[in-house]
């Protein structure tokens, strides 16, 4: 995301701004003509698209605090700060008739959580606070009367694509053989024209070009960014991708297995063994720095940092916060709440060498990764939407390095995306075109 504050902290960004410029770079698509010069026989316009910011565009809070509505300000943080288990952060959010909820009938993933809330709540407060603040005083974040707020526009006008590419996935493992020795890379960018009949499922495909590339899948229209790589499989399919390039960074977003996911049956989940089984080892390079989003609870923040980090040769170093706001600075959710919080977890780690003793100190020559951050952001309102990392990490790696992104739903330039659902949110529905001069 686009750093637009910083401090010892953390960073305030803004991910609208970031993917805005990954699709102006270059100018744009080179779409149909839409103007032909009669001199020269050739287009004078081109088409360019942005991502809709009425899909950021996020005024209120999800669940309002009931203990202030204002934004973040020293007053009600330092009042906010006071989160401890005497102060009731487990009491329902809503008022009612409902009786209260006692410690002693939480049950042991509750208490656990909580906490934990407690050792990290004053970080979160006090390093957002200062970022909110920054942000409000450049007019980067700013706070809205009734009547603005009556006339902002907001993201239930915009279309959810539904994409059935998870399912074509699934069925394609069933049918789809490569021979042992062939794993061919689809080039989009070129001079070239497009076959159609390109297979995009289970084989790396690269826009090798300095502009966002359109592509065709099942009907339906993709932008690709420049300089961008995916995979489209299903995890039962990821050869090509194996024998694709080494990584410096990966980044995984897994999906949890949790009651919830279970009873919507929005999208599949993993179970901790086969988290276990991606292989990680195999697609990273040596210091490969490994980051990887957890939900709030426990068990899976513990699985991470205790079973699947250590299977996996990475040393844990770092656990960071995504700090969830409204445009005006509130949190999207109260920071006492018991069951939703406004932030979610990252685990940074790097893979160590498999001689190397664990007890080992590091290589010198790597960049020292701070064992506590904070990126401060206002969300998007598609579900599931992770923010891009690359700005934040990039004082943390060498340059050039190589970028991976597992379980991703959309692409970023200089990254590889990998999983069932990649193009989900490169899909043309949620950009907005404009025609602009060559």
């Amino acid at each position: 995301m686009a750093v637009m504050c910083e401090s010892p902290a953390g960073w305030l960004l803004d991910e609208l701004i970031l993917i805005n410029k990954w699709y102006q770079f270059g100018g744009g698509l080179r779409a149909a003509p839409s103007s032909v010069s009669q001199e020269e026989g050739h287009s004078n316009k081109r088409t360019v698209y942005k991502l809709n910011d009425e899909l950021f565009m996020l005024i209120k809070p999800y669940i309002s605090s009931h203990t202030s509505t204002q934004p973040v300000t020293p007053d009600n943080a330092a009042a906010a700060s006071s989160c401890r288990l005497e102060n009731s952060p487990h009491l329902p959010i809503k008022a009612g008739k409902k009786k209260r909820k006692r410690l002693n009938a939480l049950n042991q993933g509750e208490l656990d959580a909580l906490a934990y809330h407690q050792q990290i709540c004053d970080l979160i407060l006090k390093g957002s606070l200062e970022l909110i603040q920054e942000g409000l005083k450049k007019g980067l974040l700013h706070t809205f009367s009734q009547e603005e707020e009556g006339n902002c526009p907001t993201s239930s006008g915009v279309c959810v694509f539904r994409n059935g590419l998870a399912e074509l996935c699934n069925m394609n493992k069933d049918l789809h053989f490569l021979g042992s020795q062939e794993y061919p890379v689809n080039i989009i960018g070129s001079e070239q024209p497009v076959s159609q009949d390109i297979d995009y499922l289970s084989c790396i495909t690269e826009n090798i070009s300095e502009w966002p590339q359109l592509l065709h899948l099942l009907g339906e229209k993709y932008i690709i960014p420049p300089k961008t790589s995916f995979l489209l499989s299903d995890i039962s399919c990821m050869q090509s991708l194996l024998h694709y390039k080494k990584y410096g960074i990966i980044v995984l977003d897994p999906p949890w297995e949790n009651k919830s996911v279970k009873r919507s049956k929005r999208y599949n989940h993993l179970s901790p063994l086969e988290i276990k089984q991606l292989p990680i080892p195999a697609l990273a390079a040596q210091n490969c720095l490994v980051v990887t989003w957890v939900t709030n609870r426990q068990k899976h923040l513990r699985f991470v940092k205790e079973d699947l980090y250590p299977h996996w040769s990475v040393r844990t170093l770092a656990e960071w916060h995504w700090v969830k706001i409204t445009q005006s600075g509130e949190y999207v959710f109260p920071i006492e709440s018991a069951h939703k919080k406004p932030y979610e977890i990252l685990v940074l780690g790097r893979l160590m060498d498999a001689n190397v003793s664990p007890a080992r100190e590091p290589d010198p020559d790597l960049i020292p990764i701070p064992r506590h951050k904070i990126m401060v952001s206002v969300p998007c309102n598609l579900h599931s939407h992770k923010p891009p990392l690359s700005e934040v990490l990039k004082p943390y790696v060498k340059p050039d390095v190589e970028c991976l992104e597992l379980f991703a739903r959309n692409l970023q330039p200089g990254w590889t995306s990998w999983g069932n659902e990649v193009l989900k949110f490169q899909h043309v529905d949620y950009f907005i075109p404009s025609e602009t001069e060559n």
